[in-house]
């Protein structure tokens, strides 16, 4: 490969980060950077040097969208501008330095994302990962197989087509099955929800082979650690799939979903805690598409809806109190 090749390829995988860096990312283009990995099997590895470059320069993390309390207020130091500026303009030599010590460590990777972060990463097969808040992942691409650790939290998935390595997600006792698809899992209590978005999985428990079930685009089911399914794609199927998955852009979509439910995913993302204070509203529901980091937003909402008090004078609590 001629040197001005490399460095086409280069720069081409360096604004494919910046991209995924930016808000406007889309299940469209998380589809268009499947589809040009898949041209050329270079195309991956400079996307990881592009990914490593970013992070060893001191930016964000690489091909990461990062939602985080007060991030929108937040500009970004000059040093971080300079940066991204610099590596738009060229990797050069230390991009390739770096990403050597990237590319050739251990082909077994993991993942960790804080409470309240959302990454989204490229792997080196191809294929795309959203991480959601407080979520732990463990890739290992071995020649026969891909395996994804899910250790706790969430993950969403675009699986670049290789039919001689299925792509399989184990959360706990379940197991999850693909060849080239979306879909996110879960990790629960007991089990885990499995969203597909694209395509067809097979889902089941360990031990229970026979009961394997094949969920298709728009559904979901949640597959619990003693083989138990249940599946719930309500009406329209897709729409209610992508509400479910709203905190790849940061946010959360309500429909007609209990209060109780909606402050726990809140607190999912934020340290600073909704507490309820009127048992009584637990049962009431709630709509509204919400940003994951603006949980006051969120109760002020609650308090107009229903005519009851919100307390943020603690720091570390947001007390939605009663009438």
């Amino acid at each position: 490969m001629t040197r001005s090749r490399t460095q086409e390829i280069d720069e081409l995988a360096a604004h494919w980060v910046a991209r995924m860096d930016s808000d406007s990312w889309t299940d469209a283009d998380d589809a268009e950077l499947v589809r040009w990995c898949a041209l050329d099997a270079r195309h991956a590895g400079a996307l990881l040097q592009a990914q490593a470059l970013w992070s060893a320069l001191g930016d964000e993390p690489a091909a990461d969208e990062t939602a985080r309390d007060g991030a929108d207020d937040v500009q970004p130091p000059a040093r971080a501008i300079w940066t991204r500026r610099w590596m738009l303009g060229g990797s050069g030599a230390l991009a390739a330095s770096v990403a050597a010590a990237f590319l050739f460590r251990s082909p077994d990777t993991s993942y960790t994302t804080a409470v309240g972060e959302i990454r989204r990463v490229p792997l080196a097969d191809g294929s795309t990962a959203a991480i959601n808040t407080d979520s732990k992942i463990a890739v290992a691409l071995a020649e026969t197989r891909r395996s994804v650790t899910l250790e706790k939290g969430e993950a969403w998935f675009q699986v670049a087509k290789d039919a001689k390595r299925p792509f399989v997600v184990e959360a706990g006792n379940v197991l999850v099955r693909a060849v080239g698809t979306a879909f996110s899992v879960r990790r629960r209590e007991g089990g885990a929800d499995v969203i597909v978005t694209e395509g067809v999985v097979e889902a089941w428990a360990k031990g229970a082979d026979g009961q394997k079930i094949r969920i298709a685009a728009g559904e979901m089911a949640f597959i619990a650690d003693n083989a138990a399914i249940e599946r719930g794609a309500a009406a329209g199927g897709a729409p209610t799939a992508e509400r479910a998955l709203a905190w790849r852009s940061g946010k959360i979509d309500l429909a007609g979903t209990r209060v109780d439910a909606a402050i726990a995913e809140f607190n999912r993302y934020n340290d600073r805690q909704i507490i309820l204070r009127d048992p009584a509203l637990a049962a009431e529901r709630v709509d509204g598409v919400f940003r994951t980091d603006d949980p006051i937003g969120f109760a002020q909402v609650i308090a107009g809806s229903f005519d009851v008090g919100v307390d943020t004078s603690n720091p570390k609590e947001i007390r939605i109190t009663g009438q």
